[in-house]
């Protein structure tokens, strides 16, 4: 598997490729048993005209800097991309691999991955509890699109469900479920991604080598 590091994959990316991290903590790992999945967390890059390239996720802690607020919080946050990929990675120990999205997103999706910024910004992370309460109930979500009504501001979201809720809204995942249902490990490649044409995401590159002590990356299908 070829590596990049964290330049050239900053260097690489474009708004709607994704971000994947898994560590090695007992939540980590709670998380990726809950799910059946080799991940544990998820974002999606967030590039447009001469901005930096930025990171949209949702994480517990409040360390960077919030670009879309410009304070400093938990939950739902857009961050510089290589400050957060290196946080993850240098901080929290985490292995991280890039997805890259096919074709390039154009001004319309753009303008609604803001929308959804502007929207979510600031929403809370879950509890432990809650947030394994969300994701059980959301796997059976299953949503018409005809039934779905006006997009709200949840009180509370995790990662997975900020990154499905902002590609939903680009037009790059199909909307027949709730952004509940997706978990970090459904936007691995081994899963099913509910994809819309015509888009397309190709497979993990790994950025930066495999922290001391994590097991090597596996495209097992974990669905």
């Amino acid at each position: 598997m070829s590596v990049l590091d964290i330049d050239e994959a900053v260097n690489l990316t474009r708004t709607g490729d994704l971000w994947l991290f898994r560590g090695r903590t007992t939540v980590d790992r709670a998380i990726r048993t809950l799910t059946n999945a080799p991940v544990n967390h998820v974002g999606v890059s967030i590039v447009i005209d001469d901005l930096p390239p930025l990171m949209w996720h949702a994480e517990l802690s409040k360390k960077l800097l919030d670009q879309w607020s410009g304070e400093h919080h938990r939950g739902v946050q857009l961050h510089d991309l290589r400050q957060a990929v290196t946080q993850w990675r240098d901080v929290y120990g985490q292995a991280s691999w890039l997805r890259q999205l096919a074709p390039e997103v154009g001004r319309p999706e753009e303008n609604a991955a803001l929308r959804t910024i502007a929207r979510l910004d600031g929403v809370s992370f879950p509890s432990t509890a809650k947030l394994a309460t969300r994701w059980l109930r959301g796997r059976d979500a299953y949503v018409p699109r005809k039934k779905r009504g006006h997009r709200v501001r949840p009180e509370a979201a995790f990662c997975a469900e900020v990154v499905a809720e902002t590609l939903m809204e680009m037009g790059i995942l199909l909307d027949d479920r709730k952004a509940t249902w997706f978990d970090p490990g459904t936007f691995w490649s081994g899963a099913y991604l509910p994809v819309a044409e015509p888009w397309s995401y190709g497979g993990e590159v790994q950025v930066g080598p495999e922290p001391e002590g994590q097991a090597p990356s596996s495209r097992t299908r974990w669905r």
